[in-house]
């Protein structure tokens, strides 16, 4: 019992260990400014197509540097989880010996009542059988009901258990923007980034010769039956997701009308994706190493799809406010992850792995294969600002929840309060609030700065939730001035 608890608290521990990432990770002045689109911070233009008309000059280019580089980190699901393995250890060691004890000593005590009286050893061992032939039953069915309540309460230690890493990395000197004499405004940009999700999978608790006692009929076979209750059964496993994407963007921009107080900007994007989707199931009981280790997998990109997603904006300009409406993925594209469950040809703990993976599809818990279709979004923004966008009150509100490459649930809500220079000795600032309202339900607290009008450093940390769940951001880059 106490290896099976060490085995549980190991897999915790892996799975929180074992980080990954989301592929919808906000970076560089985006992490608190959200969907709004800002002149002074060159990362915004990632967001609504339109807001890249703000970015360039009056005629000529406009290019970042290095970066941003962005990073996050997520997980949680360990709120309670003492007390949840104070209830496992209960059941495993008190309900399930115990109940064990009880019934060796029970047995053994009609033997001796029997003998105590005058009876014969014959006598004694016949008491003995007739008890076990009586009870056996009732007591493997107690046992079997406890290692049901065990199983669940794995199940309630594991499952909301989860850790994600992200890293998202745009390509030197992008993006790169160029306004034309006619004004208009052509935008290339590329990044790459990873996403990895670790979580664990659990499955019932069974023990090898339980069943095989309601067979016992003497004293001696139940002793030994008992003794041979070592070895505990389970396919509960680690679950690591990953996702990474290589993107090329080419957008479009323009202004569609304009009047002396206000102007309609409007933008379209066309991303060309080259997505790598992968799942590894490894059941934390398995002795020798499988034969693909969890660094090979996590950078791995033997399994490649190709698509392309199309995002559409508008905007807004007055002297003093800004409105904005993008639409992301307006195609809804869809990718495949790498199937797996074929086990032809496996051995060891590559077989024992991929029995696991199609116990777990046949339960509904995963699928052998996944498909991540990257959903439409619609995001809306506001801001009351100067007319140079020196200062902005900033909100933006995704109307609609999408999923993640890992099936994790987004929904951002942003309010941002920022201040911008045109001296390269004043920083600029901003702070502001973004929670995601659906899946982790997560509130980050964000910071930022741009030092010398070039470098820009961001942060995001959200506290833990109710639900035991946390989070942090962080981005730097470094663009040139304008």
């Amino acid at each position: 019992m106490k290896k099976y608890l060490a085995m549980i608290g190991l897999g915790v521990f892996s799975s929180t260990a074992m980080s990954s990432m989301y592929l919808y990770q906000p970076i560089g002045s985006s992490i608190v400014l959200g969907g709004y689109g800002n002149r002074h911070a060159l990362s915004t233009a990632s967001g609504n197509p339109a807001s890249s008309y703000l970015m360039a000059n009056l005629q000529g280019f406009r290019v970042g540097f290095v970066g941003p580089l962005g990073i996050a980190v997520e997980g949680g699901g360990v709120n309670g989880i003492n007390d949840k393995i104070d209830d496992l250890t209960t059941i495993l060691e008190n309900d399930f010996v115990s109940t064990l004890d009880d019934f060796v000593t029970a047995t053994a005590a009609e033997g001796s009542a029997v003998a105590s009286g005058g009876g014969t050893a014959q006598d004694a061992e016949a008491a003995m059988d007739a008890y076990i032939e009586a009870n056996i039953d009732a007591t493997v069915d107690s046992l079997e009901t406890s290692l049901g309540d065990a199983s669940g309460s794995v199940a309630a230690i594991a499952e909301p258990i989860y850790a994600k890493f992200a890293t998202t990395l745009q390509a030197p000197f992008a993006p790169i923007i160029y306004k034309t004499r006619r004004r208009s405004v052509f935008t290339l940009d590329a990044s790459a980034s990873i996403v990895g999700r670790a979580a664990i999978l659990a499955d019932d608790i069974t023990i090898t010769g339980l069943n095989d006692l309601r067979t016992v009929a003497n004293y001696t076979d139940l002793e030994s039956g008992v003794s041979n209750l070592d070895d505990i059964d389970t396919d509960t496993a680690s679950y690591i997701q990953r996702a990474s994407d290589y993107r090329f963007s080419l957008g479009y921009s323009e202004m569609l009308s304009r009047t002396p107080t206000e102007a309609i900007l409007v933008g379209g994007r066309i991303n060309f994706h080259k997505l790598a989707l992968g799942q590894k199931i490894t059941v934390l009981e398995g002795g020798d190493d499988p034969s693909v280790s969890y660094g090979d997998f996590f950078i791995s990109r033997d399994n490649t799809a190709h698509g392309f997603s199309l995002d559409l904006g508008a905007m807004l300009v007055g002297r003093n406010y800004q409105l904005g409406m993008m639409v992301a993925n307006v195609n809804e594209p869809t990718f495949d992850y790498e199937e797996i469950g074929n086990c032809t040809g496996l051995t060891a703990d590559d077989l024992v792995n991929c029995n696991a993976a199609v116990s777990f599809a046949s339960a509904g818990k995963i699928s052998l294969n996944e498909t991540y279709k990257m959903e439409a979004q619609v995001t809306v923004d506001a801001a009351i600002k100067s007319k140079d966008q020196h200062f902005s009150l900033a909100a933006s509100y995704d109307l609609n929840p999408i999923k993640d490459p890992l099936g994790d649930e987004y929904q951002w809500s942003v309010v941002s309060l920022s201040l911008f220079s045109d001296y390269i000795l004043i920083p600029g600032i901003r702070a502001g609030i973004r929670k995601n309202l659906v899946g982790n339900e997560l509130t980050y607290y964000t910071v930022g700065a741009t030092l010398s009008r070039r470098l820009e450093i961001d942060l995001a940390y959200a506290p833990e939730n109710d639900a035991g769940n946390s989070g942090l951001f962080f981005s730097m880059g470094y663009s040139f001035v304008f």
